[in-house]
């Protein structure tokens, strides 16, 4: 499972025009689910996710967690994460997950954040074609691999 992180003043997310979610300070996680990711995967990342100290602390070090400032996450499904361009120009996502699976795990890592205590998990539309406006903060961006550490 990859994910990849993004620290925020605000973000907000849409469907055809019509505003589905949206985030306060906090940060977007573009999540990817690769084939045989499983409930450990998940697990792992969402704690990781959850306690990532990306936030400035009162001395402007990088210290503090969406945990620790009650700040909001804005989870994004993005099976294009695991796009393979090793070959040629077209990328291909046959280690990205079949879809109905991907879905479960995608709801239950939000379930998982919150489960972990972040304040707020804001969602975005499973398989649609979203628009995402986000203003980064920093910038700081984060990409972690669940298969790299476990």
């Amino acid at each position: 499972m990859k994910a990849v992180v993004q620290r925020v003043k605000k973000a907000c997310l849409s469907v055809d025009g019509e505003l589905i979610s949206s985030i306060e300070t906090g940060l977007v996680c573009y999540l990817g689910v690769g084939k045989g990711d499983n409930e450990k995967d998940l697990a792992w990342l969402a704690r990781k996710v959850a306690g990532l100290r990306i936030f400035p602390d009162a001395d402007s070090k990088m210290n503090l967690s969406l945990l620790d400032c009650s700040y909001e996450a804005l989870v994004v499904s993005q099976f294009t994460l695991y796009g393979n361009v090793k070959k040629g120009f077209r990328p291909s996502f046959i280690d990205a997950e079949d879809p109905e699976r991907a879905r479960i795990l995608y709801e239950d890592f939000c379930s998982e954040l919150v489960k972990a205590g972040v304040s707020k998990v804001a969602k975005g539309v499973f398989a649609a074609d979203m628009l995402i406006e986000q203003e980064n903060s920093g910038p700081v961006t984060i990409i972690i691999d669940s298969r790299q550490t476990l």
